[in-house]
């Protein structure tokens, strides 16, 4: 029987390019998105279908997991990608605005985990795959939320692993470096004060770097194929570091001390 994979997120961006190549690869794919009727492309592939999912709402992710089990027979891999980037001045942001970011690259990565367990500790096997980012384990400016988002995702996942791993679940995490999606286009979200300019030369000085790593970043179907990798992978290994410059400067970051590490981003983004 053919091994299955669950993908959220998997209308754009590092979520197609996955469900594209685990389709390729010859595996069942599910691919999940809040509007699955408006996707053409992917279904294509004989041995991929849409469904519809929105990790903010827990009825649906119940409803896609089961009719995903009933449809393929099975359920062997899920890949939580769904997110999206938030950044900007935080002084900016309000409740709601925070309260968004958290709800989707958090509590829903959280839901799908939660409501996939049981199927898994029943089967004795399974593996849930967390697409967090090099941002879990490092911070740059005007990211705070995303990267209170993402270093969320991290420790849930580190401390998780051990009540799982007697039931045969594994967990693995992705850290993407920087990559060409949405997340420095259209499916970010910016903020800054309407109400001061204290703040402006600082943002431009961010952006224009952060924009620059943006246009020169690795191309989706890169983290496509590391996920690939983690989800068939037999070792007990929980990150995987993936598109530059995630590897090299996850490792810099554990070699240095933190006033090195901080020398190192203020002379990057030209701040004081």
């Amino acid at each position: 029987m053919k091994n299955t994979v669950l993908i959220t997120g998997a209308s754009s961006g590092i979520g197609r390019a996955t469900a594209e190549y685990f389709a390729e690869q010859g595996w069942n794919v599910a691919a999940t998105m809040r509007n699955p009727e408006k996707e053409t492309e992917l279904t294509r592939f004989s041995n991929l279908k849409c469904y519809r999912l929105d990790v903010t709402d827990t009825a649906s992710i119940g409803k896609a997991i089961q009719d995903v089990i009933d449809d393929f027979g099975a359920l062997d891999v899920v890949v939580n990608n769904a997110g999206y980037g938030a950044d900007g001045v935080f002084e900016a942001m309000d409740d709601e605005f925070i309260r968004r970011q958290f709800d989707t690259n958090v509590f829903g990565l959280m839901r799908v985990t939660r409501a996939v367990i049981p199927y898994f500790r029943q089967r004795r096997k399974g593996t849930v795959i967390q697409v967090a980012s090099m941002g879990g384990r490092l911070a740059f400016p005007l990211y705070s939320i995303y990267h209170g988002s993402k270093w969320a995702v991290e420790g849930f996942t580190e401390a998780l692993q051990y009540e799982l791993a007697p039931f045969g679940i594994r967990l693995r995490i992705i850290e993407p470096g920087a990559i060409k999606t949405d997340f420095y286009g259209g499916g970010r979200q910016f903020v800054k004060p309407e109400n001061t300019s204290d703040y402006d030369e600082f943002v431009a000085k961010c952006e224009k770097l952060s924009m620059e790593t943006g246009a020169k970043g690795e191309s989706p179907e890169k983290v496509a194929r590391g996920i690939f990798k983690a989800a068939t992978d037999k070792s007990r290994r929980l990150r995987y570091p993936v598109g530059a410059p995630a590897p090299m400067l996850l490792r810099l970051r554990k070699m240095i001390p933190d006033s090195w590490w901080f020398a190192v981003v203020r002379n990057s983004y030209r701040i004081s």
